[in-house]
């Protein structure tokens, strides 16, 4: 076999493969063909480096219009006055925001991993490993699911952070800002929220609202709730210190930003803006039945005196089985792909395996699946994991349900869903 034909091989393999599993990664989503066809084009082979109107480049004018036309929809959409869409990833986004308003040695306040930030809001990811910033951890109440705003606002209030990151990729629920957000717009500490697991919800109107809770930016991927192109987002409430944003994106991070991202991200726009509220409400509906099904069947849950979640995630406490690493490894050979995850009572040493599987049902919401099909994902999670069942055995029931979910909703074939 040729090199060529083996790499054809493993895509094939890879394409069969994840058709034929339940996947509940809480990161992921698929995109639809519409937004494949815009993909799939010229602009894949092409650069334009700065601004729309102000490029290093000739041969950019189409480019110009549909990035300036996904800059000004985006930050309409959210409510914002600016947005700018060259990110390539949501940490990049993150990089780009924290470089415009800190140098080297200032401190940035945000979550820890084990209580939802994203690594790159740390001090071994983008902030503290690549951009030399100091950082200091807001306290979280782990009982109640929520930031202790009270405490986290006195530490704000005495440490004087010079940039404070909200938003979480373990989020079950709306995390409250209000509070957080008065105290740094008293020391003069723009907030940001980062909204990357959520955006979907948030565009839609089924979230919470950060711009009107105080938030100064959002940055985000455009991947997970949002289904659209992997690729990031910046957005600005009002604009203050947006230039500082457009260098810290270019020169100084990015060089030609994956042109091919952006037609793809605007049908995203527009398939959301028509079927994103429906697709959401069903999201929220399935995610609620499926932990409520899980902890019926005897699974920890978290958080169940707040009815267990309020976004696309679903968080299992995994300690009483030994942790999350063997389970999500069992679970994969039964076809159910999720992920282990820290916890706010874990130790960061415990990055291997962690107490916790965290779970999200957009992608299989945006196959199709309602709350009757939760509960059977839950009843096949539990076989493997409670139950001992083989997972060869179970697979088979896996890829049984799944064969009857291929076609993507919530998209202009579907115009009747919801």
């Amino acid at each position: 076999m040729s090199g060529r034909d083996f790499v054809f091989e493993k895509v094939a393999e890879q394409n069969k493969w994840r058709r034929e599993c339940i996947n509940l990664i809480a990161s992921e989503n698929v995109t639809s063909s519409w937004v494949d066809m815009a993909y799939k084009s010229d602009f894949s082979h092409r650069y334009a480096e700065g601004l729309p109107y102000q490029r290093g480049y000739q041969g950019t004018r189409v480019i110009d219009e549909l990035e300036e036309l996904a800059n000004r929809e985006f930050a309409r959409a959210l409510g914002g006055k600016k947005a700018d869409v060259r990110p390539i990833s949501g940490a990049i986004a993150n990089m780009a925001a924290m470089r415009a308003f800190t140098k080297r040695g200032h401190l940035l306040a945000s979550l820890s991993v084990p209580c939802g930030a994203h690594s790159s809001h740390t001090k071994g990811g983008v902030a503290g490993g690549i951009l030399g910033l100091n950082t200091m951890e807001l306290p979280f109440d782990a009982e109640e699911w929520r930031i202790d705003v009270d405490l986290a606002s006195k530490l704000i209030e005495c440490a004087k952070p010079r940039l404070a990151v909200v938003g979480a990729s373990l989020i079950p629920f709306p995390l409250e800002i209000e509070g957080i957000a008065e105290t740094c717009k008293n020391v003069g500490c723009p907030l940001i929220y980062d909204a990357a697991h959520v955006f979907g919800l948030i565009f839609s109107g089924e979230f919470q609202k950060p711009f009107r809770e105080g938030a100064d930016l959002i940055t985000s991927s455009t991947h997970k709730t949002f289904p659209g192109p992997q690729g990031g987002i910046i957005i600005s409430r009002d604009g203050e210190g947006w230039e500082r944003v457009e260098q810290a994106i270019f020169p100084r991070i990015l060089s030609n930003h994956h042109l091919h991202r952006i037609p793809a991200l605007l049908v995203a726009f527009y398939e959301m803006r028509e079927f994103g509220r429906a697709y959401s409400r069903q999201v929220l509906r399935n995610a609620k039945r499926l932990a409520e099904s899980l902890y019926d069947l005897g699974f920890d849950v978290v958080a169940e005196e707040r009815g267990f979640t309020e976004s696309h995630q679903v968080v299992v406490d995994m300690r009483k089985q030994g942790g999350g690493k063997e389970p999500a490894r069992k679970l994969e050979k039964a076809n159910i792909i999720l992920n282990k995850n820290l916890l706010p009572w874990d130790d960061r040493g415990a990055v291997e395996n962690p107490s916790g599987l965290r779970i999200g049902v957009q992608e299989m919401t945006r196959f199709g699946m309602k709350r009757d099909e939760m509960e059977e994902i839950a009843e096949l999670i539990a076989r493997v994991v409670l139950k001992g069942e083989e997972p060869q055995k179970v697979k088979k029931d896996v890829i049984a349900l799944r064969k009857e979910f291929q076609q993507i909703h919530y998209t202009w074939e579907w115009s009747n869903e919801g």
